[in-house]
């Protein structure tokens, strides 16, 4: 595997890291700009040997505490789902990379905003008086609603998970976006809801061992989605049903802020009241 590779976007802005599989995108503005990006790409070197390390014990649903910072954050952010069902660290590991580049880079500069934006896996920086706006879309569309975030709201982490994204899905969501206070549980929660969204026994969908399509994969034998046919719409409406119940018992314990749950033209919007539309040809609801 070759090492560490940094440069900027053609628009000059933005940084661009890939090393294996982590590949991210990084904004900066503030007067410690420079001394944060080059913060984001010392941290940045050592990221992936040190997942790479502990790598057979991320991907178990238990066993000792691991010694690494980015490995630790990762299990804790999933430990507290382990009661729900079957979830290992890996669940969080695109959160928990942008976390911990965030966290170098704001120690190392001043900034009045930033993000770490890890394959959709998104760690923000807010400082006063700055703010963002979210795209929330499909995996494979354009943006269907957008979102105003402020330095006094606490939202700090964005993920989505779904099928067709980089990590195999139990369930059936074109897309699921989580809001949270930190990547790392944005990205455990996004994985769990995706998952929720299903129809068990549907004779549309397609299932197969996950180590069938991914040797690797800390999902072992656990049947994952490989293909979905037509469904109805009331189809449609049951499986959203079943992913917003399990985003909503998360929001109801103050495990995440809000979700977006998006399934062929429907969606379901889960505590995102600030939420405006940009795609009026899309069905969407408010839980």
């Amino acid at each position: 595997m070759s090492g560490p590779v940094g440069r900027f976007l053609p628009d000059g802005e933005r940084l661009h890291l890939q090393h294996g599989p982590i590949d991210l995108v990084i904004g900066a503005e503030g007067p410690g700009r420079e001394l944060a990006l080059r913060a984001a790409e010392l941290r940045f070197a050592t990221a992936l040997e040190e997942l790479v390390a502990e790598l057979p014990l991320l991907r178990s649903q238990s066993g000792p505490q691991p010694s690494g910072d980015i490995a630790r954050r990762m299990a804790e952010v999933t430990a507290v789902h382990a009661s729900d069902g079957f979830v290992t660290p890996m669940a969080a590991v695109a959160g928990a990379v942008a976390e911990a580049i965030l966290a170098a880079m704001t120690q190392a500069g001043a900034l009045d905003r930033a993000y770490v934006n890890n394959g959709g896996d998104i760690a923000l920086h807010l400082g006063p008086e700055a703010a963002f706006r979210v795209g929330i879309s499909g995996l494979d569309s354009g943006p269907m609603a957008q979102i105003p975030l402020r330095h006094d709201q606490p939202v700090r982490g964005i993920a989505t998970s779904g099928l067709g994204g980089r990590s195999l899905s139990m369930g059936i969501a074109d897309a699921v976006t989580v809001l949270a206070r930190t990547a790392a549980e944005a990205d455990v929660a996004a994985t769990l809801i995706a998952n929720a969204v299903d129809l068990p026994g549907h004779g549309a969908i397609r299932r197969a061992p996950a180590h069938t399509r991914d040797p690797d994969s800390d999902l072992g034998a656990r049947m994952v989605v490989i293909a979905c046919g037509p469904l109805s719409e009331n189809d449609i409406s049951a499986a959203l049903s079943r992913g917003a119940c399990r985003a909503q018992q998360m929001i109801d314990r103050d495990q995440i802020i809000g979700a977006a749950l998006v399934l062929r033209r429907q969606t379901r919007l889960l505590s995102m009241p600030n939420a405006v539309a940009s795609d009026h040809r899309k069905r969407i609801e408010h839980a």
